[in-house]
């Protein structure tokens, strides 16, 4: 077989490919919030809430965060993050972060509410 066939053959499938995935079959993208996500995603994500938490130490944007998840009040989301996190071997850095966050959590008042965003 020669060369050009081969690279015409090359040249003919990434044509195809774009041409599929860009004109026939693009993606739609659509607008969705982390209270849709699957339950280990929803973990992660208040993990890396913990995680800018731990940088930045600014509590308000913490919360404004965790209330994307939902109605759930935050630091029930960080305690649920740090069971489901013990049961799947999450890493000890992690789960410091996770503690401290809630430990800030529940010095707040609990009549603090805040609307998702």
């Amino acid at each position: 077989m020669s060369k050009s066939r081969i690279l015409i053959g090359i040249l003919l499938g990434i044509a195809a490919g774009l041409l599929y995935g860009w004109i026939l079959h693009p993606v739609e993208l659509v607008d969705t919030t982390p209270d849709t996500l699957q339950e280990s995603y929803r973990m992660d994500y208040v993990v890396m809430v913990a995680d800018a938490y731990s940088l930045d130490q600014d509590l308000e944007q913490a919360v404004i965060r965790l209330a994307a998840l939902g109605p759930h009040p935050p630091d029930e989301q960080v305690i649920a993050a740090i069971n489901y996190g013990i049961e799947h071997d999450l890493s000890q850095v992690d789960l410091e972060s996770l503690n401290a966050l809630a430990v800030q959590l529940r010095s707040l008042p609990s009549s603090i509410e805040v609307q998702s965003p």
